[in-house]
């Protein structure tokens, strides 16, 4: 039997923990009712939901569990965040900032204010390491601004960015603050209160959760427009009959991460720096992309110096990585977060994003050093000798 590539890729998803999916089981089967039914079925249902709630609740320390929404994903989450956190505060203004780096389901809903209701945008610059400076959110802001939309942690490159610092600026303003968690809370790091945010993005499936199935993280007393309605679920925020098996799989994902059942950070944050300094020893001229100390524990962004990344992964089938975000698979675009850190196009269009997870192992790490080094080495242009 054909062993599978080893997987390098878990900032694209996660796998899904089997103990999630056995949680998860009985509302595929047996227990199959609509939580908005008033017969045990429907109770058992509803039962589970808010268990599941109180476990989301509890990874990113909100305070109640009803200020969690539970969306599609992260990029639904996002929209309804920013679309109906700025309709919300139209009467306020109509001036969105944001920074250069953001996810595209961000930049995405930020362009859609400016293209169907007639927002202004600001888009703040990053320096190397990908990180926004507070200042320079502070500048961007106007007496028309109405929300602040800053990730959490970069999907590409890793970087934490000073949230707690920005929501500073934002509260003393009235500015509702929104940032994308998606990466940062499926390492236990992400911690609304504390961080001071209004909103936050969340995905199951980036935390060892199914796919299909997120969160909105809506503080208390913050008012939204539903960008869907019907039913009135999720206290009208959010309406259509509830995915009861994957937000179970999402609580049960959530909850293991908090009860300390999975693997420490540490584990995690020494296996990439394991693969970063190796490969750094194999592939002289290789640089590293990312805060070199405020950076997710698992991600490790690459770049050659002489050798296509997609050449290099074409010819790795045994190595199950990505050149970027995978929202960018089948575009020839270089990375926009990428080219926002300084990076030149070639340079961009010779990145890799590694990502390590719970299940990489040791020796996987090492056998991914090797197989890497020599498709660099092999890919590299032929150097024309002296005439």
């Amino acid at each position: 039997m054909t062993s599978r590539p080893i997987y390098l890729d878990h900032q694209a998803t996660t796998p899904l923990d089997p103990r999630a999916l056995e949680e998860m089981m009985p509302f595929l089967t047996t227990a199959y009712g609509n939580p908005n039914s008033a017969h045990p079925y429907g109770r058992e249902a509803a039962k589970a939901v808010d268990d599941a709630r109180r476990r989301v609740a509890h990874l990113i320390g909100a305070k109640n569990p009803v200020e969690v929404v539970f969306t599609s994903g992260a990029t639904e989450a996002n929209h309804l965040a920013i679309v109906g956190g700025a309709l919300a505060k139209r009467a306020h203004g109509g001036h969105i900032v944001t920074t250069a780096i953001e996810h595209k389901a961000v930049l995405a809903a930020v362009q859609g204010l400016v293209d169907h209701h007639g927002y202004t945008a600001t888009r703040v610059a990053v320096d190397a390491h990908g990180r926004v400076h507070p200042s320079d959110i502070a500048a961007a802001l106007t007496p028309n601004t109405v929300l602040v939309s800053v990730m959490h942690a970069n999907n590409e490159i890793g970087t934490l960015q000073r949230i707690a610092a920005i929501s500073q600026i934002t509260t003393h303003r009235g500015i509702l603050l929104h940032t994308d968690a998606a990466q940062s809370a499926g390492y236990g790091l992400f911690d609304a209160d504390e961080l001071g945010v209004d909103l936050a993005s969340l995905s199951a499936h980036k935390l060892y959760g199914p796919k299909g199935i997120g969160a909105l993280y809506v503080r208390g007393g913050t008012l939204l427009v539903a960008q869907q309605t019907g039913g009135g679920q999720e206290r009208g925020l959010r309406a259509g009959t509830l995915n009861v098996p994957a937000i179970v799989g999402f609580g049960a994902a959530a909850h293991l991460i908090t009860s300390d059942t999975s693997p420490a950070l540490t584990q995690i944050r020494a296996l990439r720096d394991r693969l970063q300094d190796q490969l750094l020893d194999a592939i002289p001229g290789a640089t590293v992309n990312g805060h070199p100390t405020r950076r997710l524990p698992g991600i490790l962004s690459l770049t050659l110096p002489d050798a296509e990344a997609a050449d290099v992964l074409e010819h790795l089938p045994d190595i199950a990585a990505a050149t970027g975000s995978a929202c960018n698979t089948g575009t020839s675009n270089p990375s926009h977060v990428l080219i926002a850190i300084g990076l030149t196009r070639p340079q961009a269009r010779r990145t890799l994003r590694l990502g390590i997870g719970r299940t990489t192992t040791a020796t996987e790490v090492e056998r991914a050093v090797m197989l890497i080094a020599q498709a660099a080495a092999r890919h590299r242009p032929a150097r024309s000798s002296a005439a």
